[in-house]
């Protein structure tokens, strides 16, 4: 397993979340912790890429294939 408390940046805290063995619950609520915390060290604000209409297009899409899905 992969020492979170050694790793310093979050794409390596991501990987260990992901490939990490985890003994029990506790294990894992402390490894989510720690890579929260380290990933508030250094905050970057989130920026849209995506245009309000292109989103609520998806949206709309999405919703249509989830009411064909229910009614088949």
């Amino acid at each position: 397993m992969i020492g979170l408390d050694s790793i310093g940046n979050s794409a390596a805290h991501q990987r260990g979340l992901r490939r990490g063995v985890f003994q029990d619950l506790e294990q894992l609520i402390m490894a989510i912790g720690e890579y929260i915390d380290g990933h508030n060290k250094n905050p970057k604000p989130f920026i849209w890429t995506a245009k309000a209409n292109d989103i609520l297009e998806k949206v709309t899409r999405a919703q249509s294939a989830l009411n064909k899905r229910r009614s088949a």
